[in-house]
């Protein structure tokens, strides 16, 4: 089902209704789709550490690049 903006601001509820009961709703500008409204669905906590043991940073990670720094400063001579 595809509803205009300004016909869902005057029948949210029933819209918000229908997404929960499993319709699809598209909110359209001018008849231009625009955003879909979907249930809430909670998001699981992320698991820190995840690739612990599988990525060791380098020694020279911090170390500065000469090239780069001409991009970024300009040639000093």
């Amino acid at each position: 089902m595809i509803v205009n903006v300004s016909e869902a601001k005057a029948k949210l509820s029933k819209l918000i209704d229908m997404v929960c009961h499993g319709e699809k709703v598209v909110l359209a500008k001018n008849n231009l789709p625009l955003v879909d409204i979907v249930p809430h669905r909670t998001e699981e906590k992320r698991a820190l550490g995840l690739l612990r043991g599988e990525f060791t940073v380098p020694d020279s990670f911090c170390d500065e690049s000469s090239d780069i720094n001409t991009m970024f400063y300009g040639d000093d001579s």
